[in-house]
């Protein structure tokens, strides 16, 4: 079978994709050129995207009919009509519930990489010191919300 052949055969796809590993052969060869390229596509991308949202706004926006009417401009909850002000008093406290949860959720990433780094050659006294400075500096900060009583649910 013929090279012709077995292009023919796999179809456009293939070709489409030997022509971008073909592309990418060529930026790395050129250097600093390819480099750019690579992130010139991926803004390119990006500006596609927001100009496929904003289009997609714009004509919502355009082909929507447009008939305001006191009950249309009601504030609607649950199907009962709004009764009393707007602002509603939410306590702190389970917003430093969630911020805290936050903290220790992003420190775990953090321990994942470690373990992985610390398992490597030549690496595991200076990452394990680096690692229980850390896991410190946490554990001062745990320590510092419970001084202060924030974990305390009443």
């Amino acid at each position: 079978m013929s090279q012709h052949a077995e292009r023919a055969a796999q179809g456009a796809g293939a070709d489409v994709v030997e022509r971008a590993v073909l592309a990418a052969g060529a930026a790395t060869a050129s250097g600093d050129a390819g480099y750019f390229h690579s992130y010139s596509v991926v803004g390119l991308l990006a500006v596609l995207g927001v100009l496929f949202v904003a289009v997609a706004f714009g004509a919502g926006r355009l082909l929507r009919p447009v008939v305001p009417t006191p009950e249309k401009l009601m504030t609607y909850e649950c199907g009962v009509d709004p009764v009393g002000e707007g602002w509603a008093h939410t306590q702190v406290r389970y917003y430093v519930y969630a911020f805290l949860y936050v903290i220790f959720a992003v420190d775990s990433i953090f321990l994942f990489p470690w373990a992985t780094v610390f398992a490597a050659p030549g690496y595991g006294a200076a990452t394990l010191v680096e690692m229980f400075i850390f896991l410190g500096f946490l554990a001062v900060g745990l320590l510092y919300a419970y001084k202060k009583g924030v974990l305390e649910w009443t």
